[in-house]
Order: structure tokens, then sequence, then C-alpha cells
């Protein structure tokens, strides 16, 4: 196991989160390293030579550099995890979490992640139609949730990693999820993982 994953990170990023979560879940211990985006850290050169699109997370697992949250998720379950445990070896089973790992990356990147940067990172946004999408985008998630406990099966996988963070934290972006009860059940269920770890909240938005 190795003792020597460095993470380059801002503490407030959902995606940032994920790479924490993740490895808390594997067992893995690692050094995080704080970026100062508002000092525009992540645009010197040694960033760069990092990562040139300029975005944390990055993971430095000996060596091995590899940037993008959802690239470093399977990363990690490849060269960490146990007989697939965070992602199936079987193609139908791969494919049903790569399905959400997109939506992290796609639909949810665009709806409640943009709307809590609005909040938590005066970005100016028109928030109104981020927290419609938002809604959208629960409502299926919530519908897809009514019949089985975790969003690919019956166990957590790597689309529990990548969707959570973004999904908890939508209230700080004012996307509540009083209407939600399967995503709320489904937040409980991954906070009741062994090695489950929070990202701290932001009093912003409904959580004020």
């Amino acid at each position: 196991m190795s003792t020597a994953i460095k993470v380059y990170r801002h503490a407030l990023s959902g995606h940032c989160h994920r790479i924490e979560l993740m490895l808390s879940l594997l067992g893995l211990p690692a050094t995080f390293i704080d970026v100062d985006l508002a000092a525009g850290e992540h645009k010197t050169p040694a960033f760069k030579a990092l990562n040139a699109f300029e975005q944390v997370p990055v993971l430095d697992d000996n060596g091995v550099i590899l940037a993008d949250s959802n690239a470093i998720l399977v990363y990690l379950e490849r060269r960490y995890g146990v007989n697939g445990r965070w992602l199936p070896e079987d193609p139908l089973g791969q494919a049903q979490v790569q399905r959400w790992l997109s939506v992290a990356a796609g639909p949810l990147a665009y709806s409640a992640m943009k709307a809590r940067l609005v909040t938590v990172f005066n970005v100016p946004f028109d928030p109104e139609p981020l927290v419609a999408d938002a809604h959208q985008l629960f409502e299926i998630i919530d519908a897809h949730l009514t019949n089985q406990p975790f969003l690919a099966g019956e166990q957590a996988t790597l689309a529990e990693v990548a969707l959570y963070s973004y999904i908890a934290h939508a209230p700080e972006g004012n996307v509540s999820l009083e209407p939600y009860a399967n995503i709320r059940t489904w937040l409980t269920r991954i906070e009741a993982l062994d090695g489950f770890v929070p990202m701290g909240v932001t009093r912003v938005g409904l959580v004020r």
C-alpha cells in the first residue's frame, strides 16, 4: 500500500472531495496540498506542469501524475481496489457505472455544481436556470433510486463517489433536497459506508 500519495486540491471543491472520499474508502493514506485558486496558484508554471488545464484535483502517486477527478477515481480503484468492489469487472456493470460518471461530468456539473459556484465562490452565473436544471436532474435520479439502493445496483460503486459531493451540498447552491426522499436516503447510505469522510459545509444558500 502506498504511503506517498499526494493530492493537490481545494478544500471546498466537490471534485477534490471525490478523491479524498475514494482514498478513505480504500484505506489509503495521502498528503493533501491546498492550491490557492483565489491567488491564481493553479495558473503558475509549476502547477501547469502537473495539469495543463489548470484544474484541481491532481494526483501524484509516487510519480504517477494524473488529473481529472473521474479519471483519478478509476485509477485508484484499478490500482488499489479489490475484486472490482467499486468498479465491476463485467462489461454491463462497468457500463452502468460509466453512465453515472458521465452524469457527474455533464448534467450534475452544469447544474447543481455551477449553482453552488455562485454562492460559494461568487461566480457570476445566472442561478435560476442552474437551479431548475438541478431539480430536473434530481427528479430523474430520485425516480431511478425507487427500486434500488445505489445508482448502479445493490452496492455502492464509483458512481456514488462521483455524485455524492455535489448532490449532498446542493443546498449550498439553493437547490433543496426536500422533495427527493430517495436521494436523501441514498445520501444516508453513502454516509454509513466504512471509511466515509464528509466535505466541510459552507454556510451559504439554503444552509445559511
